[in-house]
């Protein structure tokens, strides 16, 4: 395996990653207190409790 860089790689690490989008909490819940999230064949649960803090469970 060559782990030599290119220069096009070069160029990558020098710049900063780009900003992690931001989603408001309403737009994904709607009226509901709890979702399913699926990533990588796995579901997790996240849920607004009743203090309104969010929890997420495997």
């Amino acid at each position: 395996m060559n782990d030599e860089k290119t220069p096009d790689d070069a160029d990558d690490a020098d710049r900063p990653a780009p900003p992690a989008p931001v989603v408001d909490a309403r737009n994904l819940f709607g009226e509901n207190r709890e979702i399913v999230i699926e990533h990588d064949g796995e579901r997790y649960r996240l849920r607004i409790t009743r203090r309104g803090k969010l929890i997420l469970q495997k």
